[in-house]
């Protein structure tokens, strides 16, 4: 078992950081994607409960409960819902880019390649592009 020198990592440590940041990476990804439709569907609601009587029920589930209301207790609450989900998706994405740059600065602490990542020498991407261009290709056969 390979030990820590004073301030220096070993690999599976090294390995295991950049594994933990990406799922970080990935959660916050997750949590956006999932707030932004929960406000699709505000939205959706919003919009269908505007054509409707403002004193007519509505059930509304709060924490697990259906409690009735109606359409002009219920449309501001929404409103409020969605701008504030707004705000958390705001604040996520930032922290999303944020995440991003420390990955790459992970990355290039460590001198990290990730398995089927293009090179960055321009040189050779080019000699890689004509190649690729060229093999790979199936064709059928008439008969």
């Amino acid at each position: 078992m390979a030990a820590t020198v004073k301030g220096k990592k070993t690999q599976e440590q090294i390995i295991t950081g950049f594994q933990e940041l990406r799922q970080q990476q990935r959660a916050l990804a997750s949590k956006i994607s999932e707030l932004e439709m929960d406000s699709k569907e505000h939205e959706l609601v919003i919009e269908t409960l505007k054509e409707v009587d403002d004193d007519r029920k509505c059930f509304r589930m709060v924490g697990g409960v259906l409690v009735e209301r109606t359409v002009k207790d219920v449309l501001p609450a929404l409103g409020n819902n969605k701008d504030q989900m707004a705000k958390i998706v705001d604040t996520l994405k930032k922290q999303l880019e944020t995440k991003g740059v420390e990955i790459n600065k992970y990355r290039e602490q460590y001198n990290l390649k990730i398995r089927g990542e293009e090179n960055k020498d321009p040189e050779k991407q080019d000699k890689d592009a004509t190649k690729t261009l060229t093999t790979g290709v199936l064709v059928a056969k008439d008969s």
